[in-house]
């Protein structure tokens, strides 16, 4: 299976989940996967999506929310922490939710975060992207639809996928000692 093949597959069977783990739940409600700080699986949750706008806009740094809500693009190598390496959880900026293992992060050489798999498939939405004449896969947060990154299917084994963030879209939490 080539690595496009298996990101589409992989989205299809996180769709396939919501759709079966969503069936009679209101539009305005997702199932995310959710952890504690030390990354140990706490269970699914049914949540309300989240929309602060007008907080967002005042605790955010102008450049997370440009990023997160705007969908921006933060320069390569710009942003503390892109590089980092140790053992913790990364969380959305916005809403809070576990979106990856710390042990998933790899250098990709890009100046942005890279991942080979998020920590949960429910708690990211892969969106086709077509802007600037090309066409990527965008991903968000699925509980507040923050714009995190792309997905490319250039990584490492073994999903071959490169989940390529903003750092300041993502909130780091050491794993505790």
């Amino acid at each position: 299976m080539q690595r496009r093949q298996f990101l589409m597959a992989l989205s299809g069977m996180a769709l396939t989940y919501s759709a079966r783990s969503m069936a009679g739940t209101p539009a305005d409600k997702v199932t995310v996967m959710q952890y504690s700080d030390d990354g140990k699986q706490l269970g699914y949750a049914t949540l309300a999506k989240v929309n602060k706008d007008a907080e967002w806009k005042q605790r955010l740094s102008p450049l997370a929310y440009e990023v997160t809500r705007q969908q921006g693009t933060e320069r390569a190598f710009s942003q503390p922490g892109y590089d980092r390496h140790e053992p913790g959880l990364y969380r959305c900026v916005c809403c809070d939710n576990a979106l990856f293992d710390g042990a998933t992060k790899y250098d990709s050489g890009t100046g942005w975060p890279s991942f080979w798999q998020p920590i949960a498939a429910e708690n990211v939405r892969n969106i086709t992207d077509r802007m600037f004449g090309m066409t990527r896969t965008e991903v968000r947060c699925a509980l507040c639809d923050s714009h995190l990154g792309h997905v490319f299917d250039d990584g490492p084994q073994p999903t071959g996928l490169r989940y390529c963030m903003n750092t300041v879209a993502l909130r780091f939490v050491p794993r505790p000692k």
